[in-house]
């Protein structure tokens, strides 16, 4: 890939202070691996505290909203991200599209509103079990790529420097112990590579594609060295250094 591989924990609605020993430890360990690009998206509450424990890896939010500011309330803007220490986000998991029914278009929004506050984004798509029964899985997945994505117009410097990923995240995976088989995430990533660079041109090229659902120590030196897998979004497994530094050496020495 033309970037490190990238490796984000994204510990979801999980974290109170506490959990800051757990960040010490994997950013410590993330320094001894220069080669793969390591962050953790905690909870809002957690990113200006998380970035003040850690030095070697990224930190970042989970969602925000489309407007720099006004009457939204519980709602946090990039803006607000970028203040609290945060350098990148997470638009559109499949969790955020289920209980809050957001749609592709309100995902582009928040893409778009994200890099004009200067940060780096990782767009979530992936199709439903049934999706993935009835045949639809790459169609599906396309279409939510073409929809989701910021403008090229938008876009086109944060891609050229690596601030643009999209993880490929099979609901059905997600949460549940089951994995896609690795045939299965290197045609859909390729898929998934075909509507970027319809979307940017060549510079299409530089946005890592990430496989999320259910990565572990076990299974993430295979998917990590498949063919297009430019990193991992880690859910459960990033929440303790014991479980998701194994993944971080898993990138480190595979093909990501």
């Amino acid at each position: 890939m033309p970037h490190r591989p990238y490796i984000v924990g994204n510990w979801k609605m999980n974290g109170t202070r506490a959990m800051l020993a757990e960040a010490r430890a994997i950013d410590r360990a993330a320094g001894r691996y220069p080669d793969v690009q390591v962050a953790i998206a905690p909870p809002f509450t957690l990113i200006g505290a998380l970035r003040e424990a850690v030095s070697a890896m990224g930190v970042g939010g989970q969602d925000c909203h489309v407007n720099a500011k006004g009457a939204h309330t519980g709602d946090v803007s990039a803006q607000m991200l970028v203040d609290t220490g945060a350098d990148f986000v997470i638009v559109g998991h499949s969790e955020r599209r289920k209980d809050h029914g957001e749609g592709d278009d309100l995902i582009k929004a928040k893409a778009e509103a994200a890099l004009a506050a200067g940060l780096g984004i990782i767009v979530c798509v992936g199709e439903t079990l049934e999706e993935r029964d009835g045949g639809k899985a790459e169609a599906v997945v396309s279409a939510q790529v073409t929809a989701s994505m910021p403008d090229a117009d938008a876009a086109a410097d944060a891609v050229a420097s690596g601030k643009v990923a999209v993880a490929y995240e099979p609901v059905w995976a997600i949460g549940t112990g089951r994995v896609a088989e690795v045939a299965d995430v290197v045609a859909m990533h390729a898929q998934i590579r075909q509507q970027l660079l319809a979307l940017y041109g060549e510079i299409g090229a530089k946005v890592r594609i990430l496989y999320g659902g259910s990565v572990n120590a076990g299974n993430a030196r295979d998917l990590l060295a498949a063919e297009g897998v430019g990193g991992a979004l880690v859910g459960g497994a990033s929440l303790t250094a014991e479980a998701f530094l194994p993944i971080v050496a898993a990138a480190d020495n595979g093909e990501a």
